[in-house]
């Protein structure tokens, strides 16, 4: 018998371990941003994207980055980290060796890195996670 997969609160609670986890000036830093679960991603993400399938999209940070923020700026929407759960799922199924949790919670981290300011290369220079 195939196991069921986690549900999207799994996935939820260990994304909200991963933020309660961050070091204090990060977690203050990402306590504004709003975090979603989802099973796939919007229709209007993927198009946007120019991506094939929402299967390559495990994660999207939409918003203004922290580093790009003035106080005088007037957000017209909270910033959101996004977590798609079928394409983590897929994923997961492809690495060995990974443990679920543990890919969840690379994709929180990399999606609020986007929200603190770094851009994918810079991320890609300290993390061989993709490699």
């Amino acid at each position: 018998m195939i196991p069921t997969p986690p549900d999207l609160a799994q996935f939820e609670r260990v994304a909200l371990e991963t933020v309660a986890g961050f070091p204090p000036a990060f977690r203050a830093g990402a306590q504004n941003v709003v975090l979603r679960v989802v099973d796939w991603p919007p229709a209007q993400m993927i198009e946007e994207m120019n991506l094939l399938h929402p299967i390559e999209l495990t994660g999207s940070y939409v918003g203004i980055p922290m580093t790009q923020k003035s106080m005088f700026d007037m957000a017209p929407q909270a910033d959101v980290v996004w977590l798609f759960r079928e394409p983590i799922l897929a994923e997961w199924r492809l690495r060995e060796g990974v443990e679920l949790d543990q890919l969840i919670a690379h994709v929180v981290v990399h999606e609020f890195a986007h929200h603190f300011g770094w851009s994918d290369e810079d991320i890609a220079i300290i993390d061989q996670w993709w490699l």
